[in-house]
């Protein structure tokens, strides 16, 4: 997942906040400099860490109120300049103004947005909603503003760059999505929903997270635990005594539906536990029930996309997207559904003739699920997890597996370091080299889950790469993995392996960024788009040169066992209909939620979910969603609203690339050097479907996604 800020990030224009008119009385406003109150405080001025860095050690939570409050202060003041400049409006003093301005800002923004997500604490908390509703008032400075938006207007783009025409189309659209040609009272309208929603979005994100940590399940005898490994149970009982229950274990939750722990646990009593206290998380009818918050946010959503012209929330919200439509988004997705959910019936039958078969006495259910499909593998593939797991340690699946097919394929080294300070002390770092030796990223990793952190996995930017600014990219993955025991080692699922892979992918994306201008720069690209980069990475976990560089086995330090590795390329298709199913299913579920054209198609939340997964015929009560509705944080709190189905459309451009690349010599630095030039490095300066089509040749094709699935030959 490529992280969104629940925050303007204001140099990268994003849309989801909004707009309002300027006073006249401001006009006049200087830019101010900061007084000697703030000398002390780190964001006042660039960090002097290689590439701007945060200074992690410096920064204090205190810091960020004021530098806000002096940040908002200093950028209405370069806006008011740029948009009453007596000067004809030229590229120069108005477009590229924009995109120098607001630096205080943006540099407290961006570690507050990430420090909200993977380190929070109640002082975090507070100000994220304090803040929410005040940046996005800021926001309406720019966007709304009149003169603003006729010196864009006015720029021609003749004698420009190919990179700066885009650039001056990008904020002429930006502004426009945004409400710039409404009316003065639309405009007022508008601004009070825009500072609601920020609310309702921190106030959503800020309720999940204590949900997750609350919903978390407790056992008092390791029994009810049979199933796991030692080192997992003695994790769960570490988690406890964290918590203040020693003597107890813990299972936390994950983000997702189904719990990762469900597919060993071998008490059905213990896995309906998990499961139902993973389901019901945010609905409890207490303060982190989520669902009387996302009625709101989905009302108020619809509300902004009639003011802003549209039918619905997903027709305002898509149309900059590669989808440019809710039909195009919904075609696309029906395309997979039918043969995914046929193929979970099939799944569902093979799971339940298994129960028959060893006297259950009992019909499949959701918290059987993984639990039965995993025996299933093992009988039809002789492939058992607890096989592959002693091979997937997580420090050589990055080290050994993830650098390795980074350097085979784009040439990149990786030097590991330990002098930059961290925001936790989880958290590893890793200087990047190009294939010419010279340093192009820094790179952080945090592995593990906590109380302080969303759940999921995501990549984020503390700096972003811009030839204008001068910047090189900081880049942030963060995981939700589960911490071992002191002295143990950290071993991890394949799923878990492919996930690794993922991330990176998006780092990748930030890491070739190669722009003027940090709007357009690295993974600031269409949502339907980001995930491409990210998923075809993916591919690399299977590949065999790079796989038997990494899965070692943590004790005897042996690579994994051809026959091992035929079988898991044999069930590289199992189970895709289950997969496949509640991946698409939570997409139809968050298309529906934004394509309502009238409130009174708004029922309450359960209802709605019902409604929507009958409607698009996933009626197969053992395979629910992957996120349901309280706690879908991609769609309330993440920046995916009326944009999940991003996975299933990259995953097709993802799928038709990787066809080419193995049709072509697999991994071979000419393809990497191809699909960098063509795809990694362009950001959103070109026509991104352009850019698809140079590097295959031909436009995107359904058909290698279906039969990668399995779904057809």
């Amino acid at each position: 997942m490529k992280k969104i800020s629940s925050v303007l990030l204001i140099s990268a224009l994003a849309l989801n906040q909004s707009c309002t008119t300027m006073k006249k009385t401001d006009i006049q406003q200087e830019v101010p400099s900061p007084d000697a109150s703030l000398s002390s405080n780190p964001f006042m001025k660039k960090s002097k860490l290689q590439y701007e860095a945060p200074e992690f050690d410096k920064i204090k939570d205190e810091h960020f109120k004021p530098a806000f409050d002096f940040g908002l202060k200093q950028h209405d003041a370069e806006i008011l300049k740029i948009a009453n400049n007596p000067e004809a409006p030229t590229f120069e003093n108005t477009i590229v103004a924009l995109e120098k301005s607001g630096e205080v800002l943006k540099r407290a923004m961006i570690v507050f947005s990430n420090l909200t997500s993977a380190n929070t604490n109640p002082t975090l908390q507070a100000l994220d909603e304090q803040y929410a509703p005040v940046f996005a008032a800021h926001s309406d400075k720019m966007y709304l503003n009149e003169n603003l938006y006729k010196r864009i207007k006015a720029i021609s783009d003749k004698g420009l760059d190919s990179e700066s025409k885009r650039l001056l189309q990008y904020y002429k659209q930006n502004f426009e999505i945004a409400g710039a040609n409404l009316s003065a009272a639309d405009k007022e309208k508008l601004k009070q929903i825009n500072q609601e929603l920020a609310s309702l979005s921190t106030q959503y994100s800020n309720k999940l997270l204590e949900a997750r940590k609350q919903g978390g399940v407790y056992f008092s005898d390791a029994k009810e635990l049979d199933g796991l490994s030692a080192d997992e149970i003695a994790a769960a009982a570490t988690d406890a005594k964290n918590a203040g229950k020693e003597g107890q274990y813990l299972l936390a939750l994950q983000n997702t539906t189904q719990q990762p722990l469900l597919q060993n646990l071998k008490n059905r009593a213990t896995r309906e536990k998990l499961f139902k206290a993973s389901w019901l998380r945010a609905e409890k009818g207490d303060g982190n029930d989520t669902r009387e918050t996302i009625e709101k946010l989905a009302k108020l959503r619809l509300k902004k996309a009639q003011i802003l012209g549209k039918k619905s929330f997903a027709e305002w919200k898509l149309q900059d997207q590669m989808a440019k439509t809710p039909e195009a988004a919904t075609k696309l997705m029906n395309q997979i559904a039918t043969p995914a959910v046929e193929t979970a019936r099939r799944e569902a039958k093979d799971i339940q003739d298994l129960i028959d078969q060893q006297k259950g006495g009992f019909q499949v259910e959701p918290w059987d699920w993984n639990f039965y499909a995993e025996q299933v593998r093992k009988a039809k593939f002789d492939l058992d997890e607890s096989e592959i797991k002693p091979y997937f340690e997580i420090t050589t699946v990055l080290e050994k597996g993830v650098f390795f097919a980074a350097e085979k394929f784009y040439g990149l080294t990786f030097k590991k370091r330990t002098d930059l300070p961290v925001y936790h002390p989880d958290v590893v770092t890793y200087e990047v080299f190009d294939h010419d030796g010279k340093s192009i990223a820094i790179y952080y990793l945090d592995f593990y889950t906590r109380d302080s952190k969303n759940g999921g996995a995501w990549m984020s930017n503390f700096v972003e790469q811009s030839y204008l600014l001068g910047t090189k990219p900081v880049i942030v993955n963060c995981y939700n993995y589960q911490k071992p025991a002191p002295g143990k080692p950290s071993l991890i699922s394949y799923d878990d392996v492919t996930t690794i892979f993922h991330e990176f992918g998006h780092s990748i994306h930030g890491m070739f960024a190669s722009q003027k201008y940090p709007s357009l720069s690295g993974t600031n690209v269409p949502r339907d788009f980001v995930e491409f980069p990210s998923q075809i990475n993916e591919h690399w976990a299977l590949d065999p040169v790079v796989l038997k560089n990494y899965a070692l086995h943590y004790e005897t330090k042996q690579p994994i066992p051809q026959a091992l590795v035929d079988k898991i390329k044999k069930a590289a298709t199992f189970n895709q209909g289950y997969m496949t199913t509640e991946l698409v299913s939570a997409a139809e579920l968050d298309m529906d939620w934004h394509t309502v054209t009238n409130e009174s198609q708004l029922i309450p939340v359960l209802d709605f979910e019902k409604q929507s997964l009958t409607k698009h015929g996933f009626t197969l009560a053992t395979v629910p969603p992957r996120y349901h509705t309280p706690y879908f944080a991609h769609i309330w709190g993440g920046g995916y609203s009326a944009g999940y189905y991003a996975y299933l459309w990259s995953e097709t451009l993802d799928n038709d690339a990787w066809e080419w690349i193995s049709k072509n010599g697999g991994l071979t630095r000419e393809n990497g050097d191809r699909f960098r030039k063509y795809i990694l490095s362009v950001g959103n300066s070109v026509d991104l479907n352009q850019a698809f089509r140079d590097f295959t040749g031909h436009d995107p094709d359904i058909k290698p996604l279906l039969r990668n699935r399995g779904f057809i030959k």
